[in-house]
């Protein structure tokens, strides 16, 4: 993608709106930008607030890069990562990590010490935890795929011990499943209230989000059904706004699949952000969480919006 160039003229015609309620989010006087590239996969970005800086993966690079928002520099952040993909932060700063080949769950404590947090369940092997996020009592969920143990690419081809499931670390570090029976769970988000938990089930035929209820003592989830029908498209990680629009990493390797696209909370696609490359995952950042990171394929892209994003993403 060498010989991408962001748009000359305002407004950027690839910020679509397919919906006129999308205009509200669209800021005329932006424009994607592309903050760095050269990457295999790019998975799993993260915004540290107190630093102004970015943290993603590329998960068959085996390196973890930061972006400083003030300089504009980009260097590495951890390498080897253990083919790192998903990144949150906890609700003490820390950044929590999801690794493919080590085939656990970490977080990084403040003077760079990895503490594991989940490696096994039931005293078998996680498969390759893919993505994560912190709900507001602190526990951590956290989704288990087979995508790292599948080949070498990215992680150590090895047989799954357990099915695909999405996992719950409660504070006093218990290890629970929170969902299963879910078809290569992915990308996961909770709604701006927390009662709902979105999950991407990515090898269901259309591949779709899932809602599910959160409920009794809000470690429960009930009343699975389909919020978002991706057709051709790929979801993969997603947040959401403070409006509680879902803005989905996609892709299909095809312009208009490529890049992003946004639903509200009906379930309704609403806008696009075009992009030439898949976008995995995404998240919203910056001074006033209103920079879109959108971590693509080979690249890192940004795009002022007119919205904040949750502040747990």
């Amino acid at each position: 993608m060498s010989d991408w160039q962001p748009a000359a003229r305002y407004p950027d015609p690839s910020v679509v709106a397919v919906d006129p309620s999308f205009e509200a989010y669209r800021l005329g006087l932006a424009k994607i930008e592309r903050l760095a590239t050269g990457m295999r996969w790019s998975e799993g970005p993260v915004w540290l607030g107190d630093t102004r800086a970015l943290v993603w993966s590329d998960v068959p690079g085996n390196t973890m890069y930061r972006f400083d928002e003030v300089s504009g520099k980009v260097g590495v952040f951890r390498t080897p990562s253990n083919n790192a993909n998903g990144n949150t932060r906890d609700r003490q700063g820390r950044i929590v990590t999801c690794e493919h080949l080590t085939r656990r769950v970490t977080r990084t404590e403040y003077d760079g010490r990895i503490t594991v947090l989940a490696d096994r369940f039931d005293g078998r092997r996680l498969n390759s935890p893919n993505d994560v996020v912190v709900k507001s009592d602190g526990s951590i969920w956290f989704t288990d795929p087979v995508f790292g143990i599948a080949g070498f690419y990215e992680g150590e081809k090895a047989p799954a011990e357990l099915p695909p499931n999405v996992y719950r670390i409660d504070p006093d570090g218990t290890i629970s499943i929170a969902a299963e029976g879910i078809n290569q769970p992915n990308g996961l988000a909770f709604s701006p209230d927390e009662s709902i938990l979105y999950v991407v089930e990515s090898r269901s035929s259309p591949r779709t989000i899932l809602a599910l209820d959160v409920v009794g003592d809000a470690r429960q989830l009930a009343n699975r059904r389909v919020a978002i029908d991706a057709g051709p498209g790929t979801p993969d990680g997603f947040r959401l706004d403070v409006d509680g629009n879902l803005w989905c990493g996609w892709g299909m390797g095809s312009a208009g699949l490529d890049g992003v696209h946004v639903f509200n909370p009906a379930g309704k696609l609403i806008g696009r952000i075009d992009l030439p490359e898949r976008c995995a995952n995404l998240c919203f950042g910056g001074v006033h969480r209103n920079r879109l990171f959108m971590a693509a394929s080979t690249s890192l892209y940004a795009l002022y919006v007119n919205t904040q994003g949750l502040p747990s993403c």
